[in-house]
This record gives structure tokens, C-alpha cells and sequence, in this order.
């Protein structure tokens, strides 16, 4: 409770006469929090508890069966005139001890009307669970008798033995992991396979059970009770939950602390010892189930438990750590403060934060979390929806209601019948007006540029393929890729043992032919004329074979820059006649051949190209310019370069039937851009990068239409 109401209030003559008190259950405890003293009043039997300051606590701890709420108040204010609460804040005080089930009344019809207004809020807070399907609890048992009965035997595990045993497994696993991380990593890929679904859920169950079970065992070493676990339908899975609410009593904020990392330091040390199961256990469904544990542990800890934007593990412990119990509630209601105080014009509204440090964190706090969760849970609806999409579209369906329409809803109601708003309702829906058309008109009217990128390779204007006219296997590279060559300038060296071997047998038959020739000019003159015909031909053959063997030391035929990247692989192995091994590129002039699918070349036909730039990889921060640009008004489907498809790391969609890597999966437009020199830019014939193009500005609202639909068609074709 904060003191912020009036001294004197108009509805103080509905509590004056009450007679109330404290439940006898309840205890009261003394607590530091950022090193402010506050009061905790707790329940034992219904496990709530409320804090409060040393003024309100004054005021409660006087509350008797036989005496009047004024009596007490006038008390109070006699004691401290200065530090005493205003009727306001009593009647705020009360109303908060009955929903917590403090108070004890001894006129409990009288009190039902003055608390009329926070049950109907009570109401609309549960009317809020209902509509949060997605995060639904359902208590089932009290486990608090068997955590007692086990924590003799786990005791010495929440120690520093056990802390120095979680360490060793822990780091031991993670060892096993990095040395098997290919392995890892190409499991992945089959998580969410039919045939794993089964285990990838029994592997939930069994974790999450484990998790929760973590933090009841740390939360009931120190002290604390655990009387509630049930099932929590997460996104419509069923998975275990337990209350550890006792926890906030705890008097060290890092015993807190450790509860609330109690569930992720269990998981890990699970996920760790499965690691070692899936390790050295052959393939199966051992083998698969802790697979499947060790992707839900590290998954999860990393995405929700260990996030603090998110209301899991680390957000108590970050609660817990800056000693703001509630963050979040707290949070939500300063960011009312702010709208309500300096945007709706509400004097009496009021911050839960003590300070300056915790309106930062609050602030912080609020936006950051409001955000993360959009971005969270639409992330969630697309993992879903790539795999199952009508359990993605209906997902999308409730976060729209919930997040959309249901917002919505409550603000026209909170604009239209808010008391609070009483005075500045006209101000409050002039604002909100405003604030909604300058948001809508900035959106839809104002223009902004326009881009989008394009993969793409850069090419010479001027190149010759460099091909062996002789078969053979590569015996050396003779010059190395990216040097400058003239023409005639050995390349590569081939090698060829049956051309060798038919040289040989050539060279032989002339000698035989030679010898047949001599015999016949001195003993018989009629064989002389077939002899030198098969001289003839011999020789001719033998000059072809020669000529084939001059042939297997390629040689540049054009002056410039002899680009191969991949001919240190190539040696050894057998290239047939007509083989492309590289390049001859003239260095001096360039263009970058870009890939437009047919989504975004729509824009290009139809809106006006205001800039173009080219962005090689590999050389971040280097723009080159762009003299002038071409698109190809016809579709194609075959790439400049195997690069650019999926087979060579690129982002183009490639044909499951081409082998080659260049066969685009859905026709394209080409676009060519003539790059303007730069000395500071390298440029390679075949270098990979990304090509920026600017439109004709437009609104960001239909920038953004534009997009989402495009998403849908490329991977939902909708």
C-alpha cells in the first residue's frame, strides 16, 4: 500500500462504523525490500500474503472486533498527524486485505456493499483467465507431506557438494555436445517429424514434472510450504505446475532467488545426464527420448524460464534480485500512472514506484515485456504453422481476440464508465482519439522509401570460359586463380597415359614404316608407293596426337585476370574434352546479375527505381554504386550461378531434379546492374552479394500489408 489518498474522503462514512480485524491465522513479518522497511502479513491457510508500510501497518495491527475503523484511524491520526493514512488510503487498504482474505468482519452484509466495486473487478479478472486458454492452471494435489517426507534424502543435494556435482555433469555434457554438435544439429532438423511428436511430448511431461518438482524441493529446503500442483494448458499441451508462493517469505532475497532457478538448474543436470545417454546408446528409442529431452531442456530454459520478459523462472528471479515483488502488475499499473496522470489529465493518479531507480525499471520493464510477448508468441505462431496450419490459423485467431479485440473492448468500457475518469473523461477520449488517427494517418499517409533485396553474382562485361580441348586428369595448377595472365600464358597441366601410350605406338609404326620404305628403294620398287601413303598417314596421325598432347597444357586465350576458385580441388581428377575450368575476366569493367522473384518484380514494373546498390558478402560496409540498370521483362528459370541456390549456400529455392545446383525451384526475372569502380571494393568475376533496391516511397501501412502477404504466399501459398 502506498500513502496517496486524500486526508478526508466522501465515502468514508461506508467504512467508519465497520468493526474489523485481522484473521487470528495471520502472521506478521518484518522484510527490507531496496532498503525500505515493509511489513508481510501472510495467511497459512489459504497461502496469500500482502505487504504494507510502517504507517498502514500501525493502523492494521490496532484493528479490533471492538473497535470502529474511525476509532482506530482517529488514533492514528492523534499518534502522527503527519505520517498517519488518509481516509483514501484506509478505504484502499481494507478493500485489498478482504480480496486477500485478511480481514475477519464482524457485519459481513454491511461490508458486502462496500466492497461491491473490486468484486465485479475480481470478476473481470477471472473473466481474463478464461479468455488466457492458452495459459490456463488447473490445481489437482497437495504435495507438501511427500516433499517432507523426501527431503531427507535430497537435502544434501541443494548444498554446495551438490552444487559442485551439477557443475562437473553439467560441463562434462556440454563437452560431449560441441564435440557432437554436427550430430546435434542435423537431428534438429526431424523434431517436429510425425513419427517424433510422441516422444518429443513424453519428453515434456517428463522434464517439466522434473522442473516443477525442483522448485518444490528447493522452495520446501528453506522453509517454505507447497500445497498446490496441477496441469497448465500451455498453447492446449498439458504440463505439470506447482505454487511456490511461500517463497516470498523467505527473508534472503537469493534463497528467492534459487527458487525460482530451482526448475531450470534441475532441467540442465536432466538434460545433461541424457546427453550422455544419447551419446554412447546406439540408435533407438532410448536413444531418441533423451534427444528429445536434452532439445525440450535448452529450448525452453534459453526461450521462456530463463527469459524475464516472459512471467516464468526469470522474471521471479529477476523480481526476486531488484526486490520489486510483482513486477509486472506494477509495471502495467505505472504505465496507467503515465497515461492516466499526463496524457488523461487524472491529478489523483499515482505510481506503485518508491523512486526514481524504480520508475526506470518499471518503465523498462513494462514496454519491454509487452513487446517480447508479441514478438514471442507470433514467432509461436509461425514455427506452428510451418508444420500444422490450421493449428497455426486458430492459434492466430485467439491472439487476435485476446490481444486485438478483447483490448479493445475494454477501453472503449474503461473511456466510457471509468469513475476515475470522471473529470476528464472529454480529455481521455480526445486524447485517445487523436493519438489513434495521428498513429493511423502517419501509417497510412506518410510516405516512406521503399526497399527490398535481391542475391545476385558479380560478372565481368567482358570474359572468356577457359576449356581443355584434350581430355586427361589434372597433374598441376601451372597459375594460380585471381593472377593477371597475357595471352598464351600456361594455366593448368593435364596429363593423359593412353595418349602417351598412342604416341609411342606411333612413333614405332613410322619407324617401321621408314625401315619398309628403305627396303623397298633398293629391292622392290612396286611396294615404294602404298609405303609412303601409310608413311603419310602415320605421320599425319602422329601430328594429331602431338597436337593433343600440346593441348593438355591449357593456356589463356585472352588477356586479363584467370579466375578458377575451385582448381586446387581438381587436381587428380579426370576432365573430359570441352570441361569448363575457369575463366579469362577483364577487370575493369563489372555488372552484378541479380535474382527478382516474381513477387517483388510486380513493384519493379510497376513503381519507379529511385536508387540501386550493391552490397558484396564478405565486404560489410561498401556500398558500390549503381551507373545504370536493366530488368529482363521474361522469366527464366536458370541461374547465373550455383551459388546463389540452396545446393551452394545461397537463398534461391533450387529444383529437387537438377543436379547441377541451378535450376531455380520458381521462375525469376534477371536484373543487371553496372557497377561503378571503386578503390576500395575488391571485385571477382563470381563473387556472391545482395543487391538494394529503392521504389517509389510509400506509406509504411501498405509497405507492411505488402509484406505479410507475400509471407503468406511463399510459405502457406495463400
Amino acid at each position: 500500500m502506498q500513502k496517496a489518498g486524500k486526508t478526508f474522503s466522501e465515502s468514508w462514512y461506508r467504512v467508519a462504523d465497520l468493526k474489523v480485524s485481522l484473521h487470528p491465522s495471520v502472521t506478521v513479518s518484518k522484510r527490507r525490500f531496496r532498503g525500505e522497511l515493509w511489513y508481510i502479513f501472510r495467511d497459512p491457510f489459504n497461502n496469500q500474503y500482502f505487504r504494507v508500510r510502517p504507517e498502514a501497518h500501525d493502523f492494521v495491527v490496532r484493528l479490533r472486533p471492538d473497535r470502529t475503523v474511525a476509532e482506530v484511524w482517529d488514533e492514528c491520526l492523534n499518534r502522527d498527524p503527519d505520517g498517519a493514512p488518509g481516509q483514501e488510503d484506509v478505504i484502499q487498504l481494507l478493500t485489498q486485505l478482504y480480496f486477500a482474505n485478511l480481514l475477519h468482519f464482524e457485519n459481513a452484509a454491511d461490508s458486502a456493499k462496500v466492497f461491491e466495486r473490486y468484486r465485479k473487478r475480481k470478476q473481470r479478472e477471472m473473466q481474463s483467465k478464461l479468455m488466457s486458454i492458452l495459459f490456463m492452471r488447473l490445481p489437482l494435489i497437495d504435495p507438501d507431506n511427500f516433499l517432507k517426507r523426501m527431503m531427507p534424502l535430497l537435502k544434501h543435494l541443494i548444498s554446495p557438494l551438490g552444487a559442485i556435482v551439477w557443475l562437473v555433469v553439467v560441463g562434462w555434457a556440454l563437452k560431449v555436445v560441441i564435440d557432437r554438435f554436427d550430430m546435434v544439429w542435423d537431428q534438429a532438423q526431424g523434431i517436429l517429424a510425425p513419427d517424433n511428436l510422441f516422444l518429443l511430448y513424453v519428453s515434456l511431461v517428463v522434464v517439466k514434472t522434473i522442473h516443477e518438482f525442483g522448485h518444490a524441493f528447493v522452495c520446501r529446503r528453506y522453509g517454505g510450504e507447497v500445497h498446490t500442483m496441477g496441469v497448465m494448458l500451455l498453447v492446449f499441451t498439458p504440463l505439470p505446475y506447482m505454487d511456490a508462493t511461500s517463497s516470498w517469505s523467505f527473508r534472503n532475497r537469493w534463497q528467492r532467488a534459487l527458487v525460482g532457478a530451482a526448475g531450470m538448474i534441475s532441467e540442465i543436470f536432466v538434460a545433461a545426464l541424457a546427453t550422455f545417454v544419447w551419446a554412447y546408446a546406439g540408435q533407438g528409442t532410448i536413444s531418441s527420448l533423451a534427444y528429445n529431452m536434452m532439445f525440450i531442456a535448452s529450448v525452453s530454459t534459453v526461450l521462456f524460464n530463463g527469459n524475464p520478459l516472459l512471467r516464468f523462472d526469470g522474471y521471479y528471479i529477476l523480481s526476486d534480485l531488484i526486490d520489486i515483488p510483482n513486477l509486472s502488475s506494477r509495471a502495467m499499473k505505472h504505465l496507467r500512472h503515465l497515461v492516466e496522470r499526463y496524457a488523461f489529465g487524472y491529478k489523483e493518479s499515482y505510481s506503485p514506484a518508491q523512486n526514481i531507480k524504480e520508475t526506470v525499471y518499471l518503465t523498462t520493464f513494462g514496454i519491454l515485456s509487452g513487446i517480447y510477448r508479441i514478438v514471442v508468441f507470433t514467432g509461436i505462431i509461425f514455427f506452428v504453422a510451418d508444420k500444422f496450419l490450421l493449428a497455426g490459423m486458430l492459434m492466430a485467431l485467439i491472439g487476435v481476440v485476446t490481444w486485438g479485440l478483447v483490448p479493445v473492448y475494454k477501453l472503449l468500457v474503461y473511456l466510457a464508465s471509468n469513475p476515475r475518469l470522471a473529470k476528464t473523461r472529454l480529455r481521455a477520449v480526445l486524447v485517445c482519439t487523436g493519438f489513434l488517427t495521428a498513429v493511423f494517418v502517419f501509417l497510412a499517409f506518410f510516405p516512406f522509401p521503399d526497399r527490398f533485396r535481391a542475391p545476385g553474382v558479380m560478372e565481368t562485361r567482358q570474359y572468356v570460359q577457359v576449356v581443355n580441348d584434350a581430355p586427361g586428369y589434372v597433374r598441376r595448377v601451372l597459375t594460380p586463380s585471381g593472377s593477371e595472365v597475357k595471352l598464351g600464358t600456361p594455366l593448368v597441366e593435364l596429363a593423359d597415359r593412353e595418349l602417351e601410350l598412342e604416341i609411342e605406338a606411333a612413333i614405332a609404326q613410322r619407324k617401321e614404316t621408314l625401315a619398309m620404305r628403305l627396303r623397298a628403294l633398293s629391292r622392290e620398287s612396286a611396294d615404294l608407293e602404298p609405303i609412303s601413303k601409310r608413311l603419310e598417314a602415320v605421320d599425319a596421325r602422329l601430328k594429331d596426337l602431338e597436337t593433343q598432347r600440346l593441348y593438355l597444357t591449357v593456356r589463356a586465350r585472352e588477356t586479363g585476370v584467370w579466375v578458377s576458385p575451385s582448381i586446387k580441388d581438381m587436381v587428380g581428377t579426370w576432365l573430359d574434352r570441352g570441361a569448363v575450368i575457369g575463366q579469362i575476366v577483364n577487370g575493369e569493367a563489372f555488372r552484378f546479375s541479380a535474382i527478382i522473384s516474381q513477387d517483388e518484380a510486380t513493384e519493379l514494373f510497376t513503381g519507379k527505381i529511385s536508387k540501386a546498390e550493391v552490397r558484396m558478402h564478405g565486404q560489410g560496409g561498401e556500398n558500390l554504386a549503381v551507373s545504370k540498370f536493366q530488368i529482363i521483362p521474361y522469366q527464366q528459370d536458370k541461374l547465373p550461378s550455383a551459388a546463389l541456390g540452396w545446393r551452394g549456400g545461397g537463398d534461391v529455392p533450387i529444383s529437387t531434379n537438377d543436379e547441377k545446383g541451378t535450376k531455380a525451384a520458381e521462375p525469376f526475372f534477371q536484373f543487371y546492374a553496372d557497377i561503378v569502380p571503386s578503390p576500395d571494393a575488391l571485385l571477382l568475376h563470381g563473387m556472391s552479394g545482395k543487391l538494394r533496391l529503392t521504389l517509389r516511397p510509400k506509406p509504411l501501412l501498405f509497405q507492411w500489408l505488402h509484406s505479410f502477404r507475400q509471407l503468406l504466399q511463399k510459405r502457406y501459398q495463400l
